[in-house]
């Protein structure tokens, strides 16, 4: 066989099995050992047969009481009366409409019609009148418009299940015993279902689908396509909501036998095997497909190795084949789901035209794909599998050269003049020597061309070359690791502007080098420090997590365990929210929102806020705040955590039963708050420590808190363009923080 014709005949066998074994797995639990009443359109055809039964057979609504129920509201009276106009403009209207033919009554001397178009008119003045003045007489009127619509969308609803499967039943009323027939079920059937106590009772609603006549409320009248506006009509929908009590029977409910031979009923059935039998031999084709493709047509290269096509495919760019295999790809894709999406459909109801569409699809749209993918995939790995083909076919590819083209495009332009009047040299020197072998004048203007521009530009040439040779032994250095020689800068040309960035990069490579030095080591010590007090709450929380986990714990014990849970965890909360607080401090992320504030409200509110702790902590504050106020330009929510951190910070660091001084003044242009008290711990002479993040007055880390107090103020104070200093004298420990008044 012709390798042309096998490739494509292992194509459309391929092509046969993605269809066939993906519709096994999508239509098998729908037709395997399935019939006709398995499927969703008989059964939703059936529940309209049931529904239908229920509401107009078994369980009807009762459209008189309905009728009596129906809402009127005062609205509905208002805009009845007000459908064709005001009470004068429609007196008026009847009037004019019976002027012309009263006029001609009595012109005629007809008093018979004339008595009869009087009569008229009047009846409907008073008719208008009372419209007007009678609320009952216009409900009325109102409730009989909805009474009709209301019977127009019961109709509609009992006609809507007419066209469902045609049954025959037997149902006795379980409460009444009244007993409902139709046709015999004992006859042979083609479905059967039957209800009793055991296998539940057959509910009969009268709900209509259980929609709702709410909008009853609004206005109505006897022609709504053109007395009122779409918007304003209330829709079927929304006018059914009729709720007998549902009502329950027993007995039997049957398809009969007959009416499965004949009807839509038959022709359904006919179309339901007729698709099930012919994608079962679809299957068992696509199966016998799978298993040639496995012996007897197993993929050979040489079908597609030595091609023509192959030639010129290989010398495509890269990203060219890319799209090309994604873009068929995608083809497939798609016609393999739609193929096994409408098989059945397509099978079901074949005829010559679907027959050719469904070949045409098949050969264009799944086999053509086919035998592309297969062709791009073979010499994809023939050409590409060696060593260093793909790497340089990428840097060779259409996107690539696309790329350094645009970063060419925005390299320095004083350089790419020089190095297009270089050749532009060359191309003249190339000339001269052409002109000096002819002779004559032009050896003289080429001598002197030589001389006062030649040489100058040479000479420039040369002491460029130099420079930029000792740039680059200067670069070799630097990338070394030698750091202290800088590169001398000469003028204002391109390279003595590189060299200058050169220098710039030297310095903030050594400045680098010193700050991750020093980042090491505060790096070292944070994880220190933080690795100690994560420890901490997380160790309580994994040993209380183990202890909950004893069944036998009594609930005072788990809600005891669960406390302490609770109570580590808003610590470990806290001082992760402390740390990120101080890292967006660090990183100047923050942003103030400066206010005039009064420090001396803020510091009293910031004392009455911690007093009741300060007591319990047998600390006596002493505050000497001034009886005018201080104000500041700072930010109120971020000054206020200043002083929370600094009175939390003398809380827990202060000797019990010692005094703690606030003082608050102003001092020049500044104002200045002091806070000292008497530490509990021994603090050491090294006070810019406590300004490090974690670090703790208590070298044990014995008490609650992160360790960031002090760091967070001191932040903040500095964001604000203040200062805090700590001073330290024994065991007395002193706060001190200025910033601008004003």
């Amino acid at each position: 066989m012709n390798k042309k014709i096998q490739f494509v005949s292992w194509s459309a066998l391929v092509t046969l099995v993605l269809i066939a074994l993906p519709s096994i797995i999508y239509y098998a639990p729908q037709l395997v050992g399935k019939t006709f009443t398995d499927q969703r359109d008989f059964q939703y055809q059936l529940e309209q047969s049931y529904e239908n039964l229920a509401e107009t057979v078994l369980n009807p609504p009762d459209l008189e009481k309905i009728v009596q129920e129906l809402p009127v509201s005062n609205q509905e009276i208002e805009e009845y009366r007000k459908r064709y106009r005001t009470l004068s403009e429609q007196l008026e209207s009847i009037k004019q409409q019976y002027a012309n033919r009263i006029a001609q009554a009595k012109q005629e001397k007809n008093e018979t019609l004339l008595l009869e178009l009087v009569k008229e008119r009047n009846d409907k003045l008073e008719e208008i009148e009372q419209n007007f003045t009678n609320d009952e007489y216009i409900a009325d009127k109102i409730r009989s418009e909805k009474a009709k619509q209301l019977a127009n969308a019961i109709e509609d609803e009992r006609s809507y299940g007419s066209d469902a499967w045609p049954i025959s039943y037997d149902l006795v009323n379980t409460e009444t015993g009244e007993r409902f027939t139709k046709g015999r079920v004992d006859r042979p059937f083609f479905y059967k279902e039957e209800f009793s106590d055991t296998k539940g009772y057959f509910t009969a609603h009268s709900d209509l689908h259980d929609r709702s006549y709410s909008e009853f409320t609004d206005s109505y009248s006897e022609d709504y396509s053109e007395d009122m506006n779409a918007s304003t009509q209330p829709s079927t929908d929304e006018m059914l909501r009729i709720n007998n009590p549902p009502q329950y029977f027993e007995g039997t409910i049957i398809v009969a036998s007959d009416t499965a031979t004949s009807g839509v009923l038959a022709e359904n059935i006919r179309d339901f095997n007729r698709g099930k039998y012919a994608l079962y031999v679809f299957w068992l084709v696509g199966i016998i497909a799978l298993i040639a493709l496995l012996t007897k047509m197993k993929f050979r290269k040489e079908w597609v190795k030595h091609e023509k096509f192959a030639s010129i495919y290989s010398h495509w760019k890269i990203d060219v084949k890319i799209l090309l295999f994604l873009l068929t790809g995608f083809i497939l894709a798609l016609y393999i789901e739609s193929a096994i999406v409408n098989v059945l459909n397509h099978l079901t109801y074949a005829t010559l035209g679907t027959i050719g569409n469904a070949v045409f699809s098949f050969i264009v749209f799944g086999v053509l794909p086919i035998i592309l993918l297969a062709f791009q995939t073979i010499h994809w790995i023939a050409q590409y599998r060696q060593v260093g083909a793909f790497e340089q076919a990428v840097s060779e590819s259409y996107t690539a050269q696309f790329t350094r083209n645009i970063v060419g495009m925005f390299e320095n332009r004083t350089i790419g003049f020089q190095l297009f009047y270089l050749l532009i040299g060359f191309f003249l020197a190339g000339l001269g020597v052409a002109i000096m072998a002819v002779g004559g004048f032009g050896v003289l203007l080429y001598a002197a061309c030589v001389v006062f521009l030649g040489l100058p530009a040479l000479y420039l040439f040369a002491s460029r070359g130099a420079y930029l040779n000792r740039i680059l032994a200067a670069t070799n250095d630097m990338a070394a690791g030698h750091l202290t020689q800088a590169i001398p800068v000469k003028g204002k040309s391109p390279l003595a502007k590189h060299a200058a960035n050169l220098n710039n990069l030297r310095e903030g490579v050594r400045v680098s080098i010193h700050e991750q030095a020093k980042s090491e080591r505060l790096k070292s010590e944070l994880i220190t420090n933080v690795s100690h007090d994560l420890r901490t709450p997380l160790t309580s929380i994994i040993t209380y997590t183990d202890l909950l986990k004893n069944e036998q714990l009594s609930a005072e014990e788990r809600s005891k365990y669960v406390a302490i849970l609770d109570q580590k965890s808003q610590r470990l909360k806290t001082l992760i929210e402390d740390l990120f607080e101080v890292s967006k401090m660090a990183s100047g992320t923050m942003e103030i929102v400066r206010q005039r504030v009064d420090l001396n409200q803020l510091m009293q509110q910031a004392l009455a806020e911690h007093a009741e702790e300060f007591a319990k902590q047998n600390l006596s504050v002493r505050s000497t705040l001034p009886e005018t106020p201080i104000y500041a330009q700072v930010d109120g929510q971020k000054w206020w955590r200043v002083l929370d951190n600094l009175l939390i910070n003398t809380l827990k660091y202060s000797l019990t039963g010692t005094r703690v001084y606030v003082n608050l003044q102003r001092v020049g242009t500044n104002a200045r708050i002091v806070i000292k008290n008497v530490a509990k711990y021994e603090i050491g002479d090294n006070t810019d420590e406590l300004f490090e993040r974690f670090k703790r007055g208590d070298e044990s880390r014995q008490t609650e808190g992160s360790g960031l107090g002090l760091a967070i103020a001191q932040s903040i104070v500095e964001l604000h363009g203040g200062k805090m200093d700590v001073e330290v004298d024994g065991d007395l420990f002193k706060v001190t923080i200025d910033i601008v008044a004003g």
